[in-house]
């Protein structure tokens, strides 16, 4: 079995960062990060941009959605979501988008986390700092999620004057009840990782010296399973929530795209990139 000491160390993982993205030339760049584990059984995806919190911009979606919209391996049981640094990750990209809206447009977004939710084999989140918006979304689209207890989840949209999608509230509703959808996304404020597990949101939150062994007998279990019954049952979960699919949203999404064009939206965008608080006037 190979080393797997990397878990706990992100300073390791960084120095070795420029000769692992050579090894997987064409696949990945170094901000997203391939290897495999266990002969092949074990996919890690490594999310590489620390010093922008792991913000998503174009070349990550686009590189993540291409990396599970691929046919597995016949070799793969089980990919793992992890990033490097202090966040796990802070969502699109809000400079990017500020510039050219490619980033923040809710396909390049939404294109991505449909892949991984349909991805044919289990996906796991390995998350040892905050998940934001897209990263909140990226978490939570993956099958099972293990977070430390020092992590928080959160999509504070409505604080900087946009609004989630159709298709990325409906995960929220999916994951959380209506109930803690309200909280989550009319308040914006993040929520820690140990009540996200108390509902049910994640599989558990673990003390952070834990995470790595704690995942790692996680991506064990499921690497021994049997493939065809992960296929099986991941294709059966995934149907069964697809029955929202149907529901009319044009005039919702009318709402969204409002707020995504309005004022607002660049007064809150140009006031959280600057560290600051925006004063909205409802335009």
């Amino acid at each position: 079995m190979p080393d797997r000491t990397w878990w706990g160390n992100s300073a390791a993982l960084v120095a070795g960062a420029a000769s692992l993205a050579s090894n997987f030339a064409g696949m990945a760049s170094s901000l997203v990060l391939i290897e495999t584990q266990a002969d092949g059984a074990v996919r890690v995806v490594t999310l590489n941009r620390p010093e922008k919190r792991n913000a998503l911009n174009a070349e990550m979606l686009t590189e993540i959605q291409a990396l599970f919209t691929a046919e597995p391996s016949a070799d793969e049981r089980v990919t793992v979501i992890r990033a490097i640094g202090k966040s796990f990750c802070a969502g699109v990209d809000l400079k990017e988008r500020d510039t050219n809206g490619m980033a923040g447009s809710a396909s390049a977004i939404e294109e991505m986390l449909h892949s991984v939710a349909m991805y044919p084999l289990p996906v796991i989140a390995v998350v040892q700092g905050d998940a934001i918006a897209g990263g909140n979304e990226l978490a939570l689209h993956c099958d099972l999620v293990v977070a430390s207890d020092a992590a928080r989840f959160g999509m504070s949209l409505a604080q900087i004057g946009l609004a989630p999608t159709w298709f990325l509230a409906n995960k929220i509703m999916e994951v959380g009840g209506p109930v803690f959808a309200r909280e989550m996304l009319l308040i914006g404020d993040p929520v820690s990782s140990t009540r996200m597990a108390d509902l049910g949101m994640i599989l558990r939150a673990v003390p952070a010296a834990e995470l790595p062994s704690d995942a790692q007998v996680l991506i064990d279990r499921l690497a021994a399973n049997a493939p065809l019954s992960l296929r099986a049952m991941k294709a059966v979960l995934t149907r069964q929530m697809q029955f929202r699919d149907g529901i009319e949203h044009a005039d919702v999404d009318a709402m969204v795209e409002a707020a995504r064009q309005s004022q607002d939206a660049k007064r809150g965008i140009a006031a959280r990139l600057a560290g600051g608080t925006a004063s909205f006037e409802g335009n």
